[in-house]
């Protein structure tokens, strides 16, 4: 159970620190892109303006003529012949009447040509074709060699990438180096109470024994004594508590090496559940088993047969006068999957979410003198220890299901 907090504790922290990194970059890349866009859009709307004016839409401003805004603007005389591209013009048919080119080395008319035709297919008034940034204005279309804002927009991306790798990686040596301390009071806490309650049982069973054996005694001196009578049950029930309280206990621990081997489980279940079958057809209720044969697994055989045996002891304790009860046993996509099922009068009252709490007990079962509000929770403990899950469901209303599934 500690060790599995520590894990929690340090997936949120995790979590946490990866969503707040995970916003910062897509944020900043984002920022960049839509910087570096529009930069490239006003670019291109200023190379667009001399040849709107332009005699007979023939001319086009040289290098020399352009004031290009942004980071190509007002620093250097040089940026300005750094600025590469080239504009289509086309007719109210789409058909191409001239293209000037005179800016831009490595594209020919016919690609060009090619390049227009395709983005007036798209729709789109700007955005990218290749590598270069296109604007639609009018019956113009210009474009802007891009190549080195795009590289710039992917060399962001990978190092930011590379630093949040960096960010996380670190952050999670320090999460885990300081998780020990983080949680080391409530581990002592939890070792003081499982100390407490394994030495408390200890102690408790001399002064029961010691009661039992008296009442026993008193039961042969006087065996319609009802005050004795009561005495011996009430002896037994406390000294069943208090085993339930230690085993339970011991079930926080992980199970040592030694105690886990492979197993035949369909074995191991079919064992547990004769007698369960006979006790079901004594008390006039209706019991099926499907048992899947073959099925092994790794781990602990008597904590799993405790496990099973709990939920059958408490179906036939809680199913009602004729009551119903089924067990399944089977695999399914490489996991085993035991189900075990029983009729239960006041099903809609049980509350699923806490049915596995320690020593929660639904309205009914406060009557029952056996019962503890233990043995579903040692079930849950033994599943994941094995590294299963228990779920309950009382969907149907007429009775509860209890589905585990062991990988």
């Amino acid at each position: 159970m500690l060790r599995k907090m520590r894990r929690r504790f340090i997936g949120a922290a995790m979590a946490a620190f990866s969503a707040v990194i995970l916003v910062l970059l897509c944020a900043v890349n984002l920022w960049n892109y839509n910087i570096d866009a529009k930069r490239q859009d006003a670019t291109l709307e200023m190379l667009l303006e001399p040849e709107n004016k332009a005699f007979d839409g023939r001319h086009i401003g040289g290098p020399e003529e352009l004031n290009v805004p942004g980071p190509f603007g007002g620093h250097s005389r040089e940026a300005r012949y750094m600025t590469r591209f080239f504009v289509v013009y086309c007719d109210e048919n789409g058909a191409v009447t001239y293209i000037n080119n005179e800016n831009i080395a490595s594209v020919t008319e016919e690609d060009a040509e090619s390049y227009a035709l395709e983005v007036l297919k798209k729709g789109r008034t700007s955005g990218y074709y290749k590598n270069y940034r296109y604007l639609v204005s009018g019956s113009a279309v210009a474009f802007l060699n891009s190549e080195r804002e795009i590289q710039s927009v992917k060399t962001l991306l990978l190092v930011t990438a590379i630093i949040a790798l960096v960010s996380l990686l670190a952050v999670f040596a320090l999460v885990v180096f300081f998780s020990g301390r983080v949680i080391a009071p409530y581990m002592r806490n939890i070792e003081t109470q499982k100390q407490f309650i394994t030495d408390a049982g200890h102690e408790l069973k001399t002064p029961l024994t010691s009661i039992s054996a008296s009442a026993d005694i008193l039961a042969m001196e006087q065996p319609d004594n009802e005050w004795v009578k009561n005495i011996q049950s009430q002896s037994a029930r406390m000294t069943k508590l208090v085993a339930s309280l230690v085993r339970l206990s011991r079930l926080d621990e992980d199970f040592s090496p030694e105690e886990k081997s492979e197993f035949s489980l369909s074995e191991a279940i079919w064992e547990i559940s004769e007698p369960i079958a006979a006790l079901a057809a004594a008390k006039g209720k209706s019991y099926s088993g499907d048992i899947e044969d073959g099925i092994t697994l790794f781990g602990d055989r008597n904590a799993v047969q405790q496990m099973v045996s709990a939920l059958l002891d408490n179906a036939v304790k809680y199913s009602g006068s004729g009551g119903v009860i089924r067990l399944t046993v089977r695999r399914k996509h490489n996991k085993i999957l035991i189900e075990v099922y029983n009729t239960c009068p006041d099903a809609s009252d049980i509350d699923v979410k806490r049915i596995f709490d320690r020593f929660y007990r639904s309205d009914k079962a406060r009557s029952s003198p056996d019962s503890f509000g233990i043995g579903l929770s040692a079930a849950k403990a033994i599943a994941e220890k094995h590294r299963g899950t228990i779920k309950a469901n009382t969907s149907d209303g007429a009775g509860i299901l209890f589905r585990i599934t062991l990988q």
